[in-house]
């Protein structure tokens, strides 16, 4: 299944927008210079020119994407040598390689099926069949030029935590590459992800593949091979460069890394967000780290936590700012300080109002807080109830990421940009003061969903499908949703009982947890 959609045939034409009203001061017919004479273009190959027409046939219109038509008949006008693929001896060399390739499209994690391709010994008996053929391959190209970068399916079709958008290549583009191509099916290789793990999951399924087939099995029904496919596909939409230094933070796994010249040089356990308010996957920068950092309540906990309790939490329901007081939240409205007592809370607007608390004990960010502007405020942080990191499920959190010893991400980090100690670090928290140290050249930063991942050895270690993504994909993608066990290590090697799982869907504690640290986020 494939987000793809054909060209309308009743669509305006391209240019319609582009009409300009007739300038009442131009000149007259006669008074109009007389253009320059075009250079004659050299006659198109005849093949060429049936490619042209062919591109005309409505039935081939209405059953191909738009940016392909435009793409296809923008590179055949230009065109005046031979066809790309198609000879008069059928498909040449070139072309049956790229056939070939497109048809190991299963062991890069995408579908053979999907693509429509011409036989690679088909003999067309007409210029007409010769120039469908050449526009088949040429579509197929397409297709899989746009799926090795981009994945099947968008992102945001999946679920809205994806806040991403795969990095596509123009079909003009890739028709002009792959025609100046020494090899045309490397070149299709060379669109797909250069992540290490993308080509580590890539060398596990080719060799699970040909394990299955070797013994009589469907690769394509099998439960692992459609959870490596499934990941790959999450790798698609992942940038194309994630830099030399980096944080990684993968949501499943509940870890945090950071990455150097391809290597970890650091991994921490880290909270992630309960399903209710699952973490979104994104990449940003981190420009700075907040020592000893106030907390501002997040919008969220202002309307499920506070509101409820401004507006009638006291004994006999009415109106108690006390939790405001227990917990050394101050109120702001547009910038100024507010006297909580004065407002009427059960009219008021609550998030209009602004809630800090200060750096301090009880501060739900802990010491640290790392930044990497986001419109989903998402932030990584030091965490009150370091008790959580001895969950083996660690989704609890409001949405941002707990970090266990932040102190060392915060040297490591400071180390490379600024060559600080630990001790340096150690001394700025100890002052207990608010600071915001800049960082001189921002770092990376990814929050991915990856439930399968592969060492340098190949072995592969999976991770629990928290929210369901695996599930919604498979069901998209195969047919069938995933089972929570279904393509897992323990499935793999008949392991035993499940592992003991913590209660990672619960609604939390009430206010009191909410403002201790449980949604502090």
């Amino acid at each position: 299944m494939d987000d793809e959609k054909p060209a309308d045939s009743s669509a305006a034409p391209a240019n319609e927008g582009d009409q300009k009203p007739a300038d009442s001061a131009a000149p007259a017919p006669s008074e109009t210079a007389t253009p320059a004479a075009l250079p004659e273009q050299p006659p198109a190959d005849p093949m060429v020119a049936a490619i042209r027409e062919k591109l005309k046939d409505p039935a081939l219109r209405k059953s191909t994407t738009s940016d392909y038509l435009a793409a296809l008949e923008a590179f055949y006008a230009e065109r005046t040598g031979p066809p790309l693929w198609i000879t008069l001896m059928g498909f040449s060399t070139r072309a049956q390689a790229v056939i070939n390739e497109i048809q190991d499209a299963d062991d890069w994690g995408l579908a053979s099926e999907a693509f429509d391709l011409p036989p690679a010994a088909d003999l067309p008996a007409t210029t007409e069949a010769q120039a469908a053929d050449e526009i088949k391959l040429d579509v197929a190209v397409l297709k899989y030029a746009r799926f090795a970068r981009g994945g099947r399916m968008t992102p945001s079709r999946v679920s809205d935590v994806f806040d991403q958008k795969a990095s596509l290549p123009s079909p003009k583009t890739v028709l002009t590459e792959i025609a100046d191509a020494t090899a045309p099916d490397a070149y299709l290789r060379s669109l797909q992800p250069k992540q290490e793990q993308f080509d580590r999951l890539h060398q596990a399924l080719v060799k699970l593949r040909a394990s299955l087939k070797a013994r009589g099995r469907k690769p394509a029904s099998d439960p692992v091979v459609q959870r490596i496919v499934i990941n790959m596909e999450r790798w698609r939409w992942m940038p194309p460069e994630l830099g030399s230094y980096y944080v990684w933070d993968n949501i499943p796994a509940f870890t945090a890394r950071v990455m150097k010249n391809g290597k970890s040089i650091y991994v921490e356990k880290v909270v992630v967000g309960q399903v209710k308010y699952a973490t979104p996957i994104f990449s940003a920068h981190m420009r700075s780290i907040a020592f000893n950092p106030e907390w501002i309540v997040p919008e969220t906990i202002k309307l499920e936590d506070l509101q409820p309790s401004l507006r009638g939490g006291g004994l006999f329901g009415e109106p108690d700012t006390s939790i405001l007081r227990e917990h050394q939240l101050s109120v702001s409205y547009q910038g100024k300080p507010v006297d909580a007592s004065t407002v009427d809370w059960g009219r008021a607007n609550i998030l209009q109002y602004t809630f800090t608390q200060p750096p301090g004990p009880e501060n739900v960010l802990g010491k640290l807080k790392f930044n990497f502007p986001n419109r989903h405020a998402i932030y990584m942080h030091d965490t009150i109830q370091p008790e959580f990191f001895d969950e083996e499920v660690r989704a609890l959190s409001h949405g941002c990421i707990r970090v266990r010893q932040p102190d060392r991400l915060a040297t490591l980090l400071l180390s490379e940009d600024k060559g600080w100690s630990g001790e340096q670090v150690r001394n700025l928290l100890a002052t207990g003061n608010n600071s915001i140290v800049p960082l001189s050249r921002s770092v990376p930063v990814h929050l991915t969903y990856f439930t399968v991942v592969a060492d340098e050895k190949g072995k592969l270690q999976t991770f629990d499908d928290i929210y369901g993504i695996d599930a919604k994909m498979s069901a998209l993608m195969f047919g069938k949703a995933l089972k929570p066990d279904d393509g897992t290590v323990e499935a793999m090697a008949a392991a035993g009982p499940p592992k003991k799982r913590a209660a990672w869907n619960n609604g939390g504690g009430g206010l009191s947890d909410a403002i201790n640290g449980l949604f502090g986020n």
